[in-house]
Order: C-alpha cells, then sequence, then structure tokens
C-alpha cells in the first residue's frame, strides 16, 4: 500500500511551521506568551509529516465560507 499524504486531503488546512522571527511577531502582535497559545501535540499526524519540534509555532490557514480564510496558531507540546 503506498504512504497517503494527509496534508494533501481536503478537509485538513494548510500547516506551516513559523520561523523564530513570524514567532515572535505572533506573540508580540497579541501580547501573549508562548503558553498562551492553544496548543497542538507532537502526536498530531500534521506535526510528524512537518517535523516540527517542541515550542514550535504552527500557523493553521483554514477555508472560511464566511471570512474566505481564517489563521489560527498552535504552539507544539509534548504528547502523553
Amino acid at each position: 500500500m503506498a504512504d497517503f499524504n494527509i496534508s494533501k486531503h481536503n478537509i485538513v488546512p494548510k500547516h506551516e511551521i513559523l520561523t523564530s522571527d513570524q514567532k515572535k511577531e505572533v506573540l508580540e502582535k497579541y501580547g501573549i506568551t508562548l503558553k498562551q497559545l492553544p496548543r497542538i501535540t507532537d502526536k498530531d499526524p500534521m506535526v510528524k509529516l512537518l517535523e516540527a519540534k517542541i515550542e514550535d509555532v504552527l500557523k493553521i490557514t483554514r477555508k472560511s465560507e464566511t471570512a474566505g480564510e481564517s489563521i489560527y496558531y498552535r504552539v507544539v507540546v509534548k504528547g502523553k
């Protein structure tokens, strides 16, 4: 059976790892710390696919019927 790339599935939104400068900009823009961001575990299939590390911040771009697209940020944490 061939490997299936979940990032190509139509219900999986676009995930990107932010650079350290981009991460700093997001935290400053919203006046928050890394611990205040919503979390995504290192066990998540997209985190694994992107090879994201603990404390990386992911930018998730979802399609939205009302806004066109919406952007969410998640910090990678250690899963249980």
